[in-house]
């Protein structure tokens, strides 16, 4: 499962919640390889009026929250003018085990669209990560910035510009269908999400924001019986497991009473994250 994806990507974060299922079911059988893209990239040109431009990013990501219903900042400070940060800091934190890059990750997502503040430089990103459980914030540091962790973001940047051609037509039966997006210089990427499925022999690809079902059609024609299994959890476990999880995600993870008793509430304006409450406790939004 090859991931293409940003960590300030608005469909990308409106996506968590069927991600985060298909993750959920697939665990232990797959290996699931995230690929970052750099959607924002450092060579791109300064905006001549960069309130305007976040006044339209701002309203961007207003347009795709009513597709996703994820949450949203009241008010975003800047739109993010460099992935190369956020994605270092996630790339590196994969070499500390799954459960902190998992968390990391996530923490950098909520740093647009939680907080408002992109983590798109290093001390933004690594203060938005500040505090995640079992991570050694110094060494997060130094992989983030060194040879290996940036060769390894360089290539992820290259191959999500090599994308399979069956992404180069139009894809339909989505608000973001997915269809590779032009580059300056006439090349092609990855949409962001696009999800790959692949074995030694076979390949699907699912473009764009997709209903739960696509990606297991995917799954299930080359692994069949692979996505059966159900990853959902009690609200109170689903909780524990996650740390933060939206409306849209405990809807899907965690379906019964909401919420737990120890949850946190934190409110925006695309509706509520809920925190465990050790999660609430180093959160940014809650410093």
């Amino acid at each position: 499962m090859v991931e293409y994806t940003d960590p300030l990507c608005p469909w990308a974060w409106g996506s968590e919640p069927v991600f985060r299922a298909l993750r959920a079911a697939l665990a232990g059988r797959v290996r699931w390889r995230r690929v970052y893209a750099i959607l924002f990239d450092d060579e791109d040109d300064a905006p001549p009026d960069p309130a305007a431009e976040t006044a339209w990013y701002a309203r961007y990501v207003e347009e795709v929250g009513a597709h996703t219903l994820a949450p949203r900042p009241a008010r975003l400070s800047r739109m993010p003018a460099d992935s190369w940060p956020a994605s270092l800091v996630a790339e590196a934190a994969v070499a500390q085990g799954e459960a902190v890059a998992e968390r990391v990750l996530r923490r950098l997502r909520e740093s647009v669209f939680v907080l408002g503040e992109p983590a798109d430089t290093t001390g933004a990103a690594l203060s938005a990560v500040r505090g995640v459980p079992g991570l050694d914030l110094r060494r997060l540091a130094a992989d983030a910035a060194s040879g290996p962790v940036l060769e390894q973001v360089r290539a992820d940047r290259l191959e999500a510009r090599r994308p399979v051609p069956e992404v180069l037509a139009r894809w339909d039966g989505s608000p973001h269908p997915g269809a590779a997006k032009e580059t300056d210089g006439g090349g092609h990427r990855y949409a962001l999400p696009t999800l790959l499925v692949r074995t030694p022999a076979e390949y699907r690809v699912v473009p764009g924001w997709r209903p739960f079902e696509e990606y297991a059609a995917a799954v299930e024609a080359l692994g069949p019986g692979l996505s059966k299994v159900s990853g959902r959890l009690s609200p109170a476990d689903a909780l524990e497991r996650h740390r933060s999880l939206t409306d849209p995600e405990r809807q899907v993870l965690a379906p019964g009473p909401w919420p737990p008793p120890s949850a946190v509430r934190l409110d925006t304006a695309g509706g509520p994250l809920w925190l465990h409450p050790d999660e609430a406790r180093t959160h940014p939004a809650t410093r």
